[in-house]
Parts: C-alpha cells; sequence; structure tokens
C-alpha cells in the first residue's frame, strides 16, 4: 500500500505508518501543491494524508476516485467537498477533540493578550518609545467578573469557558444549535439567542463550526450590537468574521479590540491594519501549534489510515454515509 502526506509529518505518527511497512511518500518543500500536482501525485498511491489547506473539490475526487481513503490532519474539513468525496465513494476522516486544550489555551492567551495590549506595548519597547510615562495613557480593561459569550459552545468552547469561570470568575452565556447541558450543569452556562450573545458578552469567542449559515456571520450588523467595550475572539475560521467590518468597527471604536487566530484571507497580509492596531492581537494559526498536541493529530490520523487500508471503518470517518454508498 502507498501513501502520500502532503506535508513534513510528526514523528509520532510517521512511525505508525513506518510500523505497518506500507510505503511513505512526504513532500517535503515547503510549499502547497498545486491541486495539478496533488492529482498527478495521487495517481500512484491508495491513500492521502491531507495536511494543511488542500482543496479537495469535485475536480479532485473525479480525478482520484481510486483513493481508498483521504486522512485529514485536521479538526475543520471545509476545504473538501464531502459530496463529492461520497459520491466517489472515498471515506474522509478528520482529528477531533484531541486540540481542545490547545486551542482554548490559545483563545484565552488572545483575550488576555488584547485587555492588556500586549502586543502593541512589546512594539513600543523594540521602536525605543518607552521613554514617558502617563498613568491615563495605554490602558488595558479588566477581565473580573466579566460576561464571557461564545459562539460555538463545543469542546474547545467549555474548555475556555471553564478557565475563563476559574480564573475570572466570569460569568458564561452561549448561543449553538442546541442546548449543551455539560456546560449548564457544570459551569452554570445560560443558552441564549445569538442577538442576547451579540448584546451581552464582554468578550465573545467564536468556536463555530464554517457552514453556509456561519459564513460571514460576525458582520458590520453583528458588530454594532456588540458593546462598545468588548472584545471579539476567533479561533475557530477567519471566513466566520468579515474582515472589513472588524476593521472598520475597531476603528470606529464600535467594539474595543479583537483577537484573532484565524484570518480572511488567511495567510493575512502584512500591511493589513489589525496589524498595527494597539488593542488587537493576531496569530498564525497556531491553535493547535504544541508538540503534544500535532504529535496526538499525526496519530489519529495515521491511525485512521491504517483503519481504512486494512477493510475496516475509519475511527473519525466526517462523511459517514459513504459506507451506504456502492463502490
Amino acid at each position: 500500500m502507498n501513501i502520500l502526506i502532503t506535508r513534513k509529518y510528526p514523528e509520532a505518527g510517521l512511525q505508525l505508518l513506518k510500523d505497518t511497512g506500507y510505503t511513505i511518500t512526504e513532500y517535503t518543500e515547503r510549499r502547497n501543491l498545486t491541486q495539478e500536482e496533488l492529482i498527478e501525485a495521487c495517481q500512484t498511491q491508495d491513500a492521502l494524508i491531507s495536511v494543511g489547506g488542500n482543496k479537495l473539490d469535485e475536480t479532485f475526487f473525479n480525478a482520484c476516485g481510486h483513493l481508498k481513503l483521504v486522512a485529514l490532519m485536521s479538526v475543520g474539513y471545509n476545504n473538501v467537498d464531502m459530496k463529492a468525496a461520497t459520491r466517489a465513494g472515498i471515506p474522509v476522516s478528520n482529528t477531533p477533540d484531541v486540540l481542545s486544550d490547545a486551542t482554548s489555551d490559545v483563545a484565552f492567551l488572545l483575550m488576555l493578550a488584547v485587555s492588556r495590549k500586549a502586543i502593541y506595548m512589546h512594539q513600543t519597547i523594540i521602536d525605543g518609545k518607552w521613554d514617558f510615562y502617563d498613568p491615563n495613557e495605554n490602558l488595558g480593561i479588566e477581565l473580573y467578573n466579566k460576561t464571557l459569550g461564545i459562539f460555538g459552545l463545543g469542546k474547545i468552547g467549555f474548555e475556555l469557558a471553564k478557565k475563563c469561570k476559574a480564573t475570572y470568575n466570569m460569568q458564561v452565556i452561549y448561543h449553538n444549535r442546541n442546548h449543551n447541558d455539560k456546560a449548564e450543569q457544570e459551569l452554570e452556562a445560560k443558552y441564549v439567542s445569538f442577538d442576547e450573545l451579540l448584546q451581552q458578552s464582554d468578550v465573545l469567542s467564536v468556536h463555530a463550526n464554517l457552514s453556509s449559515a456561519t459564513k460571514d456571520i460576525f458582520n458590520k450588523e453583528a458588530f454594532n450590537r456588540m458593546k462598545p467595550t468588548s472584545i471579539f475572539i476567533n479561533t475557530a475560521r477567519g471566513q466566520e468574521h468579515n474582515e472589513q467590518d472588524l476593521i472598520q468597527a475597531l476603528q470606529q471604536k464600535i467594539i474595543w479590540g479583537a483577537g484573532l487566530d484565524v484570518t480572511n484571507p488567511e495567510p493575512m497580509a502584512k500591511d493589513n491594519p489589525l496589524l498595527f492596531m494597539p488593542n488587537v492581537c493576531v496569530l498564525p494559526h497556531i491553535g493547535s501549534a504544541t508538540t503534544e498536541t500535532r504529535n496526538a493529530m499525526a496519530a489519529m490520523a495515521a491511525q485512521n489510515v491504517i483503519a481504512g487500508l486494512q477493510g475496516k471503518q475509519l475511527p473519525n470517518i466526517v462523511n459517514k454515509d459513504v459506507y451506504e454508498t456502492s463502490r
């Protein structure tokens, strides 16, 4: 069996694959494969481990219908046309749950960094501007006893809420498609409407999956309904906020600050105005960037591949209905 991996792969996952005796091809060049290159490379492969934002659309699946599976080394799968994968009879897996702690840490980091203008103040030292003390300048805001609003209270949002409640005694409100009974029982989280979430949150953190319903949901209208003292955090997907509307909301002081681990588009241009605002912190999509989490993701993706090549159902299957489709 032949396996193509689109990046240099973490050792924890690579070793699992090597132990099977399968032939592994790692693409190690520091650039993204074009779709044409990826399709050509897959012609001699049985399985693909997709690392990064490879576009796997109908064109890809029509050309690579021989693949036994595609394993994503990510939780998100918005870059994959799941209907096309299912029509081609190709199961697709992801790596859920293993990055909840690490990503919630980054959301917490962004919240705190924004509230104290930490990145901007660090830059003033580099720029030689740490020269005069004014007790009225560069003031942050405290988080104690404030209201944390979570859009999409799943496992990552739950971990963030737990941290915020324990550290700052923050009240937790959330908006989901369904109630989160565990959060309501353990964290006293309160389910609210989307409009109430916007109006009541001091910190609003986005953790929902990207879909047609959530794309651009945080736009000019949404920001206008938020508190002028509020902080917007997004560690989910950049397409869930309209970046120009966010820039405008910050410039016009409609909201107080923003912390982003995801941007729209991604990567962000180096001259984006958000990078130069005192009350904004932007990170280059590092939510899962710890040794422990990346190893766990790589191992989980490898386990999905091994199961699939052994003729078993993928443990973390996304398009479950593929098994009902005759190949």
